[in-house]
């Protein structure tokens, strides 16, 4: 291109519209004024009429005015007598006045119509957009596996997709245009009118329906319902998604029996237990009698045969009466186990610092004069049964002494090792014999023992009212021990 010569795309639009007007009028006049050299006459009006009509078509009101005035002089000028002045006389001012007009009915009418094409095209580009976005927002939906569809308000389906076509086994062109409920033969939680109500107040509704495959298998779902209005607020379509919660359902249903099954159970085991404690308790006080008269007898006989009774029946009398007291002991601490179990538990504030105090104390008795290395870290305060946990202390601090009795430097430790919102874990920990791990699990049963009765005295109950009087309390209690490497013990206690 030509320097100094401006491309027709860098003209300004204004320009090129109001040149639009000037060039349209200029053909014209041309046109009219060949067309009269030749003798054809009276075609100027409409030459001029079709100027302004081709300027406001492409160059809008503004341009279509300015021809306008342009055709008005020209005609004027070149076709009104007189000829070549603008001087209109008085006979031929109607028919200027005439063209004027119609040529502004021209104007308008071309500038209406133009707008309404324009506003026409502007709809349809508009809905060409909506109809793009629509049909990518249903290949979108037909994607994604999640069960969607959509009813009109009558229910019947207008859109299915693919995670439709999936749950349910039905195409889309075989459930579009049935009726939702019919087809899906769907068991409402409630009337369905309750639903439709709720749907129209709110917008939505969710909840779980049972619905029909077209295999006939039944399946429930959690659906959900949206309702979507027209521009005048009326209700005209109903999109809903459901999720197959069969499985879910079928497990729950499954917890809630084992649920009633476990209640059971537990009041059978409750009712054996209960059964279980009076039967001891009744056992227990029952062979009272006769072991007082067992020891009474045999210290009769001790006293009033001794001199007509060898040594061996001295010493078969004083095993008789070992062992009757040592039944004794053990009435007395099945006794006290049973006990445990139907006593009414009383919560307070405990300080375990201050049990803790008390059972060393207590203990100096069974130490046998031997000097015992204590440590007691902080202990903290306790919500429970202070006699209770005190029993278990006894009971713990007690097994440490008589187990680190054959050592020459006995060392007891007493602690905490965890602090956490929901409760504590305490320990005691010996140096004493120890014991083996995989008897681990005999330690907290009633008359278990690990260690011969001639080594080290005991019942075996000890453990076990351990164990029962923390499992009353909401904790757990465990050991971890070495054969001759000592023995820690752990108790866990929620807090309050």
């Amino acid at each position: 291109m030509p320097k100094g010569r401006p491309s027709i795309s860098k003209i300004p639009a204004a320009v090129q519209r109001y040149g639009l007007a000037v060039l349209s009028v200029a053909i014209a006049l041309a046109t009219a004024l060949l067309l009269e050299r030749y003798n054809f006459r009276g075609v100027e009006f409409p030459l001029f009429l079709m100027a302004i009509a081709v300027t406001v078509w492409y160059a809008g009101i503004g341009p279509a005015i300015l021809a306008l005035v342009l055709s008005s002089l020209t005609f004027n000028y070149f076709f009104t007598e007189p000829i070549h002045t603008l001087y209109v006389t008085r006979s031929d001012f109607p028919y200027y006045v005439m063209f004027i007009l119609f040529a502004l009915l021209l104007t308008w009418f071309s500038a209406i119509r133009r707008r309404v094409e324009r506003e026409l095209l502007q709809s349809r580009d508009e809905l060409q957009r909506e109809v793009t976005v629509r049909t990518q927002q249903a290949s979108l939906l037909d994607l994604t596996h999640d069960t969607i569809f959509v009813r009109d308000m009558s229910d019947v389906v207008t859109y299915w997709n693919r995670g439709a076509q999936e749950l349910y086994g039905w195409a889309a062109e075989e459930a579009v245009g049935k009726n939702s409920h019919q087809l899906l033969s769907t068991v409402f939680p409630m009337p369905i009118d309750q639903i439709q109500a709720e749907l129209l107040r709110t917008g939505r509704w969710e909840g779980e329906l049972e619905k029909t495959k077209a295999d006939g298998a039944r399946v429930v779902v959690a659906s959900r319902w949206s309702l979507r209005r027209d521009h005048q607020e009326r209700p005209v379509a109903i999109l809903e998604t459901n999720n197959d919660i069969t499985q879910r359902k079928r497990g729950e249903e499954e917890v809630r029996k084992l649920n009633q099954e476990l209640g059971k159970r537990t009041i059978e085991l409750e009712a054996s237990n209960k059964e279980l404690e009076a039967f001891a308790y009744s056992i227990s006080h029952d062979l009272r009698a006769p072991l007082r008269h067992m020891v009474g007898f045999t210290e009769l006989l001790h006293k009033n045969a001794s001199s007509i009774v060898d040594d061996k029946g001295h010493r078969y009398m004083t095993m008789i009466l070992e062992s009757a007291k040592r039944m004794g002991t053990l009435i007395d601490d099945l006794l006290a186990f049973s006990r445990i179990g139907r006593t009414e538990t009383r919560e307070t504030m405990v300080s375990l610092e201050q049990i803790v105090q008390e059972i060393q104390g207590e203990v100096l008795q069974e130490t046998d004069g031997r000097t015992i290395n204590w440590k007691v870290g902080p202990l903290p305060d306790l919500r429970g049964d202070r006699s209770m946990l005190k029993l278990v202390l006894v009971n713990l601090v007690s097994n440490a002494v008589k187990f680190t009795r054959t050592r020459p430097q006995p060392e007891i430790e007493i602690g905490c090792t965890e602090k956490r919102k929901d409760g504590v874990v305490l320990f005691v920990r010996d140096n004493g014999v120890g014991f083996d791990m995989k008897y681990v699990n005999k330690l907290f049963g009633v008359f278990q023992r690990l260690h011969r009765t001639e080594e080290f005295e005991g019942t075996g109950i000890g453990l076990a009212t351990v164990q029962r009087i923390i499992h009353r309390h909401g904790g757990r209690v465990w050991a971890e021990g070495l054969v001759d490497s000592g023995a820690t013990f752990y108790l866990s206690l929620p807090t309050p």
